[in-house]
């Protein structure tokens, strides 16, 4: 008889104990323990209970000596987002998990990458639609495509990890598609699909394949209501690569991100626009990000930000108002609410704004989400042009991170910020003072206006 024993599991940060506790000692949340049971040939630091395929050899010790330190082989996957957001390609025998709110167009996103594959095997294993569902989904992509319908693309709709492992042996793809790992069950476990008990288990059985078998497989997971991934936060740790793909559904915008990359920066992202017949990539996202009438329109500001090793122009929109029940409110829409209360702060210490008795919220445009220091000027910029109803020259743009004093900080790769201001059409660009050193203001054929403190800077765009 197989002896089981249980195990609590922090659903936050993964750590693991033998008893109840109601603090996690790792991360200090309280009530995220939770328990599972496996068996005592399945646990995570033992290898787990699932049969794996013959291809799985066991390994020997090498000597570093001996060991070819070549680059790693990249698949390429015909999506230049895709691509960039990976590192340059997805990575054999790697395994990834794309995560993403329901219906943010996760399967679509895959299942039109894979269509485009027509050199690889490609094994989908669906456990949540029927083949039929895939089929008219496939049809509506490849309509889009004008591509010629593939051999190459084998569909299984099964839940059973056994039974996976046995298709996958005998049909040897380059590439398998888990949608999703949710819906994955084990016999090794005796839980329902989509427990922590199930998810450990056949991520971690998994991962041993991809490395032992030179397979590279990607997970499409869920999200919480509270925004992570669905499962034990052990499932993060063990995957090669965690790519998020988020977005507002009253949006056409969709964005991937890198939260965990091992073959690459975590920095990038790609931008999706959302039709009818699939995700179209964007190339130039700082044109449709940006509202084509502005004149005249008080509380808008044009900051220049790089996300990755990409820069484009963001809307920042603010609205300042008296404050209706006594207690000022804040909110904001893609941006940091204490970064905007900070900046806020030093308006009113250092430059003399009075808007502790005022509502302020603030809005990216598009639906995105920025977390560049960069933006801290364009916030500025808004809420003041905002508070005196105030329009900014709509060919004006600013860049620059605010300090505590007041001071504008510099900000990196300040020559790709201007090139691309200058490429949109925009006649001036307010930059931080420390930034002109080593750059030729000549060069450029939009003015550079540097700016050492708030104050200059809102004497340059207001007078």
């Amino acid at each position: 008889m197989v002896k089981e024993k249980t195990l609590y599991v922090c659903d936050y940060c993964g750590q693991e104990s033998v008893k109840w506790v109601g603090k996690c000692p790792a991360c200090g949340r309280w009530n995220t323990m939770k328990e599972i049971r496996v068996t005592a040939s399945s646990g995570f630091s033992k290898g787990v209970g699932v049969q794996l395929p013959s291809v799985v050899s066991k390994q020997e010790p090498i000597p570093v000596r001996n060991i070819v330190a070549d680059s790693e082989p990249r698949i390429n996957m015909e999506d230049e987002e895709l691509n960039r957001v990976l590192g340059g390609g997805l990575v054999s025998g790697s395994l990834v998990l794309l995560g993403g709110e329901p219906g943010i167009g996760k399967s679509t996103l895959i299942l039109q990458t894979v269509l485009r594959l027509t050199d690889k095997k490609v094994l989908y294993v669906s456990g949540e639609e029927s083949a039929r569902q895939i089929k008219l989904r496939a049809d509506r992509l490849q309509d889009a495509d004008r591509k010629k319908e593939t051999d190459n693309l084998l569909i299984l709709t099964e839940t059973s990890l056994e039974q996976i492992y046995i298709q996958i042996e005998q049909t040897k793809p380059d590439l398998v598609v888990v949608d999703s790992i949710q819906t994955i069950q084990t016999e090794s476990v005796e839980s329902s699909p989509g427990s922590l008990s199930q998810i450990r288990e056949c991520a971690a059985s998994l991962l041993k394949y991809a490395k032992g078998g030179g397979v590279s497989i990607i997970l499409i997971g869920h999200i919480t209501k509270e925004g992570t991934l669905a499962g034990p936060k052990v499932l993060e740790h063990i995957v090669d690569a965690v790519l998020q793909f988020e977005g507002d559904q009253h949006y056409m915008y969709r964005i991937l991100r890198s939260i965990k990359n091992r073959f690459g920066s975590t920095s990038e992202l790609g931008i999706y626009e959302m039709k009818h017949d699939g995700l179209r990539q964007v190339s130039n996202p700082s044109e449709l990000l940006l509202t084509d009438d502005r004149e005249g329109l008080s509380g808008i500001a044009i900051a220049c930000a790089i996300e990755g090793a990409r820069p484009f122009m963001i809307e920042t929109q603010a609205l300042v108002s008296t404050a209706a029940y006594g207690t000022a409110q804040r909110s904001t829409t893609g941006y940091e609410s204490r970064r905007l209360n900070m900046l806020l702060a030093v308006l009113e210490k250092r430059v003399g704004f009075k808007l502790a008795a005022k509502d302020v919220f603030l809005n990216i445009a598009g639906g995105l989400r920025v977390t560049d220091p960069a933006l801290d000027l364009a916030v500025i910029a808004a809420v003041l042009s905002s508070n005196g109803d105030m329009p900014i020259d709509t060919d004006v743009c600013v860049t620059g991170e605010v300090g505590l004093s007041g001071e504008i900080r510099p900000v990196s790769r300040i020559e790709q910020r201007i090139s691309e201001a200058q490429k949109l059409g925009f006649q001036r660009i307010l930059i931080p003072s420390f930034n002109l050193k080593g750059i030729n203001p000549k060069q450029y054929k939009i003015e550079i206006v540097p700016v050492r403190r708030v104050a200059e800077a809102v004497r340059e765009l207001f007078g």
